[in-house]
């Protein structure tokens, strides 16, 4: 699919979900055009959540495999043991190799639609266009976020042309793209603070308490600070958790997050499967890698796993079952307060600050995972290994956590590998950990 016709893709892909009250027609919502009501407005608002809604769940699941988090073992697509864990990548359909890209595509297209036409909405105050600049633009840089994280080799296209006649987008250097995410975020945090006291729609259950521009704000700069830790800008980073969300001591689940649900025209969960029935097994690395205090092991394990009957399906085995999405309606993170956490030990770790970082790390250790504080991070090393260990546990199955660290740190040589000198004629080909999914091929072919 080319990204000149992502547009065409949007009102297809936005299908209605209850609580995102896109409109009375939410399947085939009429496209934003000049001088749009604030209906208008509301519906291609909430739209771009709807873009890439469903796929947000399955890079969960993706990354989870690739990250050695998560076994799929499905009958009807061996693709789960062999494509995502042995390759070769396929870059030409939209599932497995040349996943991730065009859900994201079109909520940054749909995001120029709304950028294009905002200034004539005569109907908007302009506090509201300014909010609502805001917020797309925030959605946008979680979209390239997305796809850069999927897609480390250089490069990736950054769209900025609303046309479908349009020439397709030159790819640009990744370093590039992650100069540009900073951009949209600095800019969507200058638009949010002249926003206004409201945003001139609603946003689903997800964005409770991040609901008006004021408050969105904090969102704005806990990705800002996410991007800066990717990029080993540490001060970058603490200044942006300063003004976001984190609470040390306050609720880890405080966050936003992605909503699903069962009512008519939604999308569930997933990842919400049966722990002892379902096709997502836990990777056995999670158990034999987990902490204990004395004889209890680590809370973050016990309260996303359960033993399940054991299964072996192309010469992999697992018992555990995931009971981290206990229900269809199970919302998925985007980032919350937990990770906030860990992150700013992670960037006081790059600043070679052990003892501040020691204090976050056992803030989560104690609260989260019910573990015994540490007395000291002896070295940096020790300090990036207890680090990576509570990002890990406290962040399974959300996002390719894992995976994502593991890259940054030039560790992906540690994570498992699980089948290597099968025997036969010829053998199955041994199981490697890529560091990246491909570009698509149609984005490459010839134009």
């Amino acid at each position: 699919m080319k990204l000149r016709h992502a547009a065409l893709l949007l009102a297809v892909l936005g299908a209605g979900a209850c609580n995102f009250d896109l409109s009375t027609n939410p399947n085939s919502p009429d496209p934003i055009g000049a001088n749009p009501s604030r209906a208008q407005v509301g519906v291609a608002a909430r739209g771009l959540l709807i873009a890439f809604r469903l796929d947000f769940a399955d890079f969960a699941l993706d990354m989870g495999i690739i990250g050695r988090e998560v076994l799929r073992f499905d009958g009807s697509d061996p693709r789960f043991t062999s494509e995502l864990l042995h390759g070769p990548l396929d870059p030409g359909g939209g599932a497995f190799g040349g996943d991730h890209w065009a859900s994201e595509y079109t909520a940054i297209r749909g995001g120029n639609l709304i950028l294009a036409v905002l200034p004539t909405a005569d109907l908007l105050t302009a506090e509201e266009k300014s909010a609502t600049s805001g917020y797309v633009k925030t959605i946008q840089a979680l979209n390239y976020l997305i796809v850069l994280n999927a897609h480390t080799q250089d490069s990736i296209p950054l769209v900025t042309d609303t046309s479908v006649t349009a020439p397709p987008a030159p790819f640009q250097t990744n370093a590039a793209a992650f100069d540009y995410v900073v951009t949209l975020l600095e800019e969507a945090r200058t638009e949010l603070a002249a926003g206004g006291g409201a945003f001139p729609f609603g946003l689903p259950a997800g964005f409770s308490g991040f609901d008006t521009p004021a408050t969105f704000i904090p969102f704005n700069r806990a990705l800002r600070a996410r991007v800066a830790v990717y990029r080993n800008d540490f001060a970058g980073a603490l200044t942006a958790l300063s003004e976001s969300f984190l609470t040390p001591g306050g609720d880890l689940a405080l966050g936003v997050y992605m909503d699903y649900g069962t009512g008519p025209g939604d999308f569930a969960n997933s990842n919400s499967l049966d722990p002892q029935q379902g096709e997502n097994f836990g990777h056995p690395s999670l158990r034999t890698g987990v902490q204990f205090n004395g004889t209890t092991p680590d809370a973050r394990f016990t309260s996303k796993l359960v033993q399940r009957p054991i299964s072996t399906t192309d010469d992999l085995t697992s018992d555990l079952g995931w009971i981290r999405y206990p229900s269809p309606n199970t919302p998925i993170p985007i980032i919350k307060n937990e990770e906030l956490i860990l992150l700013r030990a992670e960037a006081l770790i790059g600043q070679g600050d052990l003892g501040a970082a020691l204090v976050d790390i056992n803030d989560v250790r104690v609260r989260s995972g019910g573990l015994a504080p540490l007395a000291a991070l002896a070295t940096p090393a020790a300090a990036l290994d207890e680090l990576l260990y509570n990002k890990l546990y406290s962040l399974m199955f959300e996002g390719g956590h894992r995976w994502i660290d593991a890259r940054h740190y030039g560790r992906l040589g540690s994570l498992p590998i699980d089948r290597t000198g099968r025997p036969g004629n010829p053998p199955p080909p041994d199981d490697v950990v890529f560091s990246t999914l491909p570009v698509p091929r149609d984005e490459t072919l010839p134009r």
